[in-house]
């Protein structure tokens, strides 16, 4: 009888464990859809925020095409922080926050400023969107 007992006490235990890590883990993928988020960090995220450090912070953008790259990089950011909230990826609501408060608003703030050509209303958006960076990495990267 002890042993039955420990037993079922053992498998609640690692059903538990196994739904706190799902709820608090980092979501490595939407329920349907194939991309990962690894991938979406390595394809969108990424290249997109490396652009708009070279092109606002290492050399500044000196022509049309320069500002054309700008918004397109921070138009990709943006349309990024939808695709992490669909699809089941989104665990928590620091990834919530990340995703909406700081990624999607300070890539529109940047969005706007670049529309206006204005390097250092820019530079502050993308300073709040890449705090969505830090937060979600924080608790989700491993």
């Amino acid at each position: 009888m002890k042993k039955r007992s420990f037993s079922s006490l053992l498998a609640v235990l690692v059903f538990l464990t196994a739904a706190v890590v799902a709820t608090n883990g980092q979501v490595k993928k939407g329920k349907t859809r194939p991309l990962t988020t690894e991938q979406l960090m390595e394809a969108i995220v990424k290249p997109h925020m490396t652009a708009l450090k070279k092109g606002l912070i290492d050399a500044k953008p000196a022509s049309d095409d320069d500002w054309k790259h700008l918004a397109l990089s921070v138009s990709l950011l943006n349309e990024s922080s939808f695709i992490m909230m669909e699809d089941g990826r989104c665990p928590d609501q620091v990834w919530a926050d990340a995703c909406v408060k700081d990624l999607r608003e300070g890539s529109a703030m940047a969005a706007e400023a670049i529309a206006k050509r204005d390097v250092e209303a820019a530079l502050a958006g993308v300073k709040k969107l890449g705090a969505s960076c830090k937060a979600c990495h924080t608790k989700h990267k491993e």
